[in-house]
């Protein structure tokens, strides 16, 4: 299933995402209008959502939300591909030795075509294609052989960094969570839909200019390294989001950060495509 958020006539609502139409589901009972509370009850709404069938809206006259507005984390690692560290590492980014985290304030979320945001404080705002996944379940001390059975499904992001407010703090935080720097999207799609997350094609365009092309199996520490990972140190708790990691040709290595007017396009094999827009804060 393609689980998304959407409003249509001032309303935001949840639904499910089939061919190019958008199906309501909150005349599903127990659906409700939190996307966190709903990926708690996923495994007994399924079936109900499966077989729900409207109202249904063309998926051109609605707006889709980000999938999941208030997550109780947003969690993300850095230099996660051996080329993106290298990278990293000139542009003066020590290399880790082991899962480097950070947090993204989940005030950054942002919708999968809204508008992102210059920041009046800095012109090094750059962009991040990332596999982001979402947690379904309470857990701790996962295992790695168990890690897949926590995973609610999969979706597109951006970490869009600020790179001179990164670089201030050892923990990356405060150059991670800009408001409007987290768009995720467009929908969530659930795990039982994805035969091998760690074999999706990933690319990112800038002004249709492809700056970043990989495959998620480039990855360092997969994904479920990184739930073993950090289920040793905290509950996961369904809803939180986890972005693990971009490849090689982010904006700091050339010295070609987004400016005004820049469309970024991040696209995920199997999972769709976020596209936004650059404006100055206001």
């Amino acid at each position: 299933m393609k689980l998304c958020r959407f409003t249509e006539g001032n309303v935001t609502r949840i639904g499910k995402v089939v061919a190019d139409q958008v199906i309501d589901l909150s005349r599903v009972p127990g659906v409700g209008a939190s996307m966190r509370e709903l990926l708690t009850d996923l495994t007994a709404l399924r079936q109900s959502i499966h077989e729900a069938q409207g109202p249904a809206y063309p998926l051109e006259r609605v707006r889709l939300a980000a999938p999941i507005a208030d997550p109780q984390k947003y969690l993300a690692i850095g230099m996660n591909y051996q080329a993106h560290a290298k990278e990293a590492a000139a542009a003066g980014f020590p290399v880790p030795t082991s899962q480097l985290w950070f947090n993204k304030q989940v005030s950054c979320i942002n919708g999968p075509y809204d508008l992102i945001e210059l920041p009046r404080v800095s012109d090094k705002l750059d962009y991040e294609a990332e596999l982001a996944f979402v947690i379904g379940r309470r857990c701790r001390h996962v295992s790695v052989k168990d890690a897949r059975s926590v995973v609610a499904g999969y979706l597109v992001s951006n970490d869009v960094s600020v790179r001179d407010w990164q670089a201030r703090s050892p923990t990356f935080t405060l150059g991670k969570s800009f408001d409007t720097h987290g768009p995720i999207g467009p929908w969530i799609t659930t795990d039982d839909e994805i035969v091998d997350p760690h074999a999706l094609l990933m690319r990112l365009t800038v002004n249709g200019e492809e700056r970043q092309r990989s495959s998620t199996g480039d990855m360092i520490y997969n994904i479920f390294d990184q739930i073993a990972y950090l289920s040793t140190v905290m509950t996961l708790e369904p809803g939180d989001l986890i972005a693990t990691g971009t490849p090689s040709g982010v904006g700091v290595a050339s010295n070609r950060f987004l400016k005004v007017g820049d469309v970024v396009r991040v696209e995920i094999e199997h999972l769709g495509a976020i596209e936004n827009r650059v404006q100055a804060e206001a």
